[in-house]
């Protein structure tokens, strides 16, 4: 198979496995137990916590350790907003449904939430985001990049309103960890949540990061674990796994990123050139290195999807963590797209593990592919395809 989805989730490095396993048959204490096997696995967490920090410029003691990005973000934005005696938060309209839903709940619980719209290119303008700030505004929280279109948003511009104004601010930077270089000093944020499985590590851990002096309410309550910020028992193997993973995408990431963007721009080059009424969604140029969103005009992309999987290939339309929905997309919605240039959508992330083959394998499977469907589309008319 030729795995091009990895913004949806990476292949657990081997590197990683390895760190985990004797977290998983004989190193199994709780790290809260005070005997020997309790404070080995407290040691192994806490060596992994300098690890995830590491990645983001972080100190060790400003990260809670979570389940993944949608437990940071929830707890970023419910713990915030609930600590606050402010009432609004304010946010963006292609933000992931792991922020739109919790801003759903507070609006249920009677908060205001502002929803800032995206341009065509997919990229949020700053001064629409200070307009949007009010007396009453308890959390700003912005994505550092897109997990559609892979945009990357100006967050240091945005961090500087936000302290100008008094409000913290959060980014979900589940996508642009590991791939980007990321400080939280230099950019400002307040809070930033962070996964694993994006990073080629395991499923089931990630980070939020809380400033010093910052405290949200906790959103999970019990054993007082990560600073009383979420309790239970911490997942010792996949916290060493994350762990490893961060210190090696640091340690490679200027190296991957170069890679995968030549791998990315290989495929855009070839879209463009072979296949008629195709373009690439959001900016060209502010993007993560391995993303290319494109609109086939007369295809459906849940077709195209299929296609392309009966070929071997694995891509998307977009988000792979509402489960098993293929509602339209409130991305592209919001950027402004058409109907059918949303129907039309693909999404193909390149990873470190692939290969210049397999691109040109993939760009000779769309062109197949796209051309089959457009034989039978009722658009083909319209468009001369």
């Amino acid at each position: 198979m030729i795995y091009l989805d990895n913004a949806a989730s990476t292949p657990v490095h081997a590197r990683v496995l390895e760190a985990m396993m004797p977290h998983l048959r004989e190193a199994y204490g709780n790290p809260s137990s005070i005997h020997r096997s309790g404070r080995e696995a407290a040691r192994a967490v806490a060596a992994a916590r300098a690890r995830v920090a590491a990645l983001v410029g972080a100190a060790p003691h400003e990260i809670a350790l979570t389940s993944g990005g949608t437990e940071s973000n929830n707890m970023a934005i419910l713990g915030i907003a609930r600590a606050s005696p402010r009432s609004r938060v304010v946010t963006t309209q292609i933000e992931h449904e792991a922020v739109l839903e919790p801003c759903a709940q507070l609006e249920s619980e009677g908060h205001a939430v502002t929803r800032v719209r995206a341009g065509r290119d997919g990229l949020v303008d700053p001064a629409d985001i200070e307009s949007a700030i009010t007396a009453d505004t308890s959390l700003v929280s912005v994505m550092a990049a897109n997990n559609e279109v892979g945009t990357v948003q100006d967050i240091a511009a945005i961090a500087a309103i936000c302290a100008r104004r008094g409000v913290p601010l959060h980014t979900d930077a589940v996508q642009a960890a590991g791939k980007v270089p990321l400080d939280v000093a230099r950019l400002g944020v307040s809070l930033m949540s962070i996964s694993s499985h994006k990073i080629n590590g395991p499923k089931g851990a990630g980070a939020l990061y809380v400033r010093d002096g910052l405290r949200p309410a906790p959103v999970v309550r019990g054993g007082g674990q990560e600073r009383g910020l979420r309790s239970g028992t911490e997942n010792v193997a996949a916290i060493v796994g994350f762990g490893e993973a961060c210190a090696m995408a640091a340690g490679q990431m200027a190296e991957d990123a170069a890679r995968v963007a030549s791998l990315r721009d290989a495929l855009v080059a070839g879209v463009a050139e072979r296949i008629p009424h195709s373009s690439l969604n959001g900016d060209a140029a502010r993007r993560l290195p391995g993303n290319a969103h494109f609109a086939f005009l007369g295809v459906r992309g849940e077709d195209l999807i299929i296609k392309l999987d009966e070929h071997g290939i694995a891509a998307s339309t977009g988000s792979a963590c509402s489960v098993h929905t293929q509602k339209e997309s409130h991305v592209l919605r919001a950027m402004g797209l058409g109907r059918e240039e949303i129907d039309g959508s693909l999404r193909v992330t390149v990873g470190p593990q692939n290969t210049r083959a397999e691109i040109d394998e993939t760009l000779e499977t769309l062109v197949s592919c796209v051309a089959e469907l457009r034989r039978v589309s009722p658009f083909r008319q319209k468009y001369g395809l």
